[in-house]
C-alpha cells in the first residue's frame, strides 16, 4: 500500500501507523512535476498501480480558528465567496484529482483488474441538496460542496471512458466523519468512514 503524501515525512509517519505494508509516496496534487514524479516511482519500481483512491481534499483556505462550519458557509454564498477560495479549493479537489489520474492510468492499465475510488462528499449530491429536508443543505455552496458535485461528474466521466475496460471508477462518501479536516466536528469515526473505501477497492470484476 502506497501512502501519498505532500510532506514526505509526515506520509511516513501516516504509513508506519498504517502497517508494515505500507509505503511512503510523496505526491502534491497541486503540483505536476510532483504527480509525474510520483507516477514514475511507481513504474520502476512495482510496475503497475491495482488500486488508485483519491483522497486528497482540502475544505477551505480562510476559514479562521474557531469559526464553525455553518459560520464559514454564510460566508461563502454565491454572492460573496471569494473567487481565490474557490479556485484554491477547486485546484485540489477537481483538477487535482483529474491529474493524477491522467498520470497513473497508464499504470492502471497494466493491473489485471484494477479500481479507482474517488472520495465524495454527501454535501455535493445535487439530489439531496434539492430536497427541502436535507440537513445539510445550507451549507451547499460553491467552495467544497460544489467542488465534489464537480469531482461527482468527473468520476462519470473517468467511467464511461473506462467502461469497456478492466478498470471500475466509482465514487465514495465517508460521511461526515470526526477528523482534523472539519475540525472534528464530524459524528462518524475514521474506522467507519474508511471502511467502503476499502471495500470498493476490492470490488470482484
Amino acid at each position: 500500500m502506497l501512502v501519498g503524501s505532500r510532506n514526505l515525512e509526515r506520509g511516513e509517519a501516516a504509513a508506519k501507523e498504517a502497517g508494515p505494508d505500507a509505503r511512503a509516496l510523496q505526491l502534491d496534487v497541486t503540483d505536476q512535476l510532483s504527480i509525474a514524479a510520483a507516477a514514475q516511482w511507481i513504474r520502476m519500481e512495482l510496475g503497475r498501480l491495482d488500486v488508485l483512491v483519491n483522497n486528497a481534499a482540502i475544505s477551505n483556505t480562510s476559514k479562521q480558528p474557531g469559526m464553525t462550519i455553518a459560520e464559514y458557509a454564510k460566508l461563502t454564498r454565491p454572492s460573496n465567496v471569494s473567487l481565490d477560495e474557490v479556485r484554491a479549493v477547486w485546484e485540489t479537489n477537481v483538477f487535482g484529482v483529474l491529474a493524477v489520474y491522467q498520470a497513473m492510468l497508464p499504470l492502471l492499465r497494466e493491473a489485471p483488474q484494477a479500481r479507482i475510488v474517488n472520495v465524495s462528499s454527501g454535501v455535493g449530491s445535487l439530489t439531496r441538496n434539492s430536497d427541502q429536508a436535507f440537513p445539510y443543505r445550507s451549507f451547499f455552496g460553491p467552495v467544497y460542496p460544489a467542488s465534489k458535485t464537480a469531482l461527482n461528474a468527473r468520476t462519470l466521466a473517468m467511467a464511461i471512458e473506462l467502461e469497456s475496460t478492466n478498470i471500475k471508477v466509482n465514487a465514495v462518501s465517508p460521511g461526515f466523519t470526526k477528523t482534523n479536516f472539519n475540525g472534528y466536528e464530524g459524528t462518524e469515526t475514521v474506522a467507519t468512514g474508511t471502511f467502503t473505501h476499502a471495500k470498493l477497492g476490492t470490488l470482484p470484476w
